[in-house]
């Protein structure tokens, strides 16, 4: 396959020359279209070498050859990485001012960008504005990676792994090898759904916004040895932080017991006990502009904390825990908003099973109005009919998205990735109505 790769001008370029390799290494014939500014990070020996092919940056060279439509036409899929922000702008623009915009005017095959710059380059309004402008047109757009930049800093702005784009540009134009031809439609309609999913973050309503979220089981203190925990993994509370991460927003992420690392990008504060974790919320949720309380908070706690271990003995009997009520961490947030903050969207998670006394969704409804918040992400949790675990530990989950305004509930099925995808879009939307109610001098409840 005839492939053409552009490279922006940005550190990250040292990463487009592994990328080279891994297409010349499969065979295909890459043909390397550096900008100028690109050959400052990475000279022009380094592309010839690895494509074995002339580079070229300016529309005047091989012009017997009508070098910059030729190229264009010819190709069969172009990527550029990186793409930088001057790089984008200037695409979006329709700028034809060197050998690489003059390309991507001419391509009429599938065309990849992999951005990558600092995190306030891309959460810019003119960026992400650039970045809508190209999907619209059809151009497909990878959202950056998240972690550290070329400074100290921290963020979205990473170029995505050459592996990861790799696999996402051939995705584009060859099925999964062996895959049948109801398989590559399914896996086309993946990753639809997939750039979708990412086009409805980039550029929303979080954009700059302080999101609060907190994942993970509490876990209550018995003994210096014991405690009374529960199943949760904090998979569903680090996915949303992630997505909002990647929506644009500033995230706090208020962790008791996961077991998965923390996602890249957020400030993390780390708690043990539901006592704990609601004297995090509280501090850290003035000025928030949204919080999910997506932890496993543990209903109640031992009533006291023995300072020595409970020792099993066959002339003692066996012990009585008593318990007291934790705090409701969700209604306390709400109250404090309520007097203090009302514009702030407050979403909480809750995990119900159906009983002869109602079902999920009865049961679900009910705490909505009790709780007082926004949204709440309703999950049924046991066993299914197989004895497996429906949420717990999964990397699968179905919710019900419920609000408190009678928008109707929305269901969601697919990764956690996904669900949180879909959960933070809500929120974006939910934020958007509010901060037009309140421009327009409505009511922001």
């Amino acid at each position: 396959m005839r492939i053409v790769l552009g490279v922006g001008g940005g550190i990250a370029a040292y990463k487009a020359a592994l990328l080279l390799r891994l297409f010349t290494e499969a065979g295909h014939s890459v043909t390397a279209v550096p900008t100028e500014a690109a050959l400052k990070f990475v000279g022009k020996a380094t592309w010839e070498a690895l494509s074995g092919k002339p580079v070229r940056t300016d529309v005047f060279e091989a012009v017997e050859t009508v070098n910059h439509v030729r190229l264009g036409h010819e190709a069969e899929l172009v990527v550029v990485a990186p793409a930088t922000a001057d790089l984008i702008a200037r695409a979006a623009g329709g700028h034809a001012d060197d050998l690489l915009t003059n390309t991507l005017l001419m391509a009429h095959c599938p065309v990849l960008l992999a951005p990558a710059m600092h995190t306030e380059m891309w959460r810019n309004p003119a960026t992400q504005a650039n970045v809508a402008l190209l999907r619209e047109r059809g151009v497909h757009i990878l959202e950056p990676a998240v972690g550290r930049l070329t400074g100290p800093d921290t963020g979205p702005g990473r170029l995505p792994e050459p592996e990861e784009i790799f696999a996402a540009a051939l995705a584009l134009v060859i099925p999964q090898e062996g895959a049948s031809s109801e398989e590559a439609a399914h896996d086309a309609a993946d990753r639809l759904s997939a750039d979708r999913a990412l086009e409805g973050l980039a550029g929303s309503d979080l954009v700059g916004r302080r999101v609060i979220v907190s994942a993970g089981g509490t876990r209550e203190p018995l003994d210096p040895v014991r405690f009374l925990g529960n199943r949760s993994s904090g998979k569903q509370g680090a996915a949303v932080a992630r997505a909002a991460v990647a929506a644009g927003a500033n995230v706090t992420f208020v962790a008791a017991h996961i077991d998965v690392p923390p996602p890249v990008g957020v400030d993390v504060v780390r708690v043990d006990s539901a006592l704990e974790l609601r004297e995090a919320m509280l501090a850290h949720a003035p000025g928030a502009d949204v919080i999910v309380m997506a932890a496993a908070v543990a209903d109640f706690r031992p009533s006291e904390r023995l300072s020595s271990k409970i020792k099993k003995r066959d002339d003692a009997a066996d012990p009585v825990i008593a318990l007291v009520r934790n705090p409701d961490i969700l209604v306390d947030l709400v109250r404090r908003r309520d007097n203090d903050e009302p514009r702030q969207l407050i979403v909480g998670f809750a995990a119900e099973t159906g009983d002869a006394g109602g079902s999920v969704l009865e049961y679900g409804m009910a705490k909505l109005t009790r709780k007082g918040c926004e949204l709440l992400v309703l999950n049924e949790v046991g066993a299914d009919d197989a004895g497996q675990e429906r949420v717990f530990g999964q990397e699968r989950n179905s919710v019900l998205i419920l609000s408190r305004d009678g928008g109707g509930s929305e269901r969601v099925a697919g990764s956690k990735d996904e669900v949180a995808r879909a959960v933070v879009r809500r929120i974006a939307r939910e934020v958007a109505q509010r901060t037009g109610a309140a421009q327009h001098g409505g009511t922001s409840q």
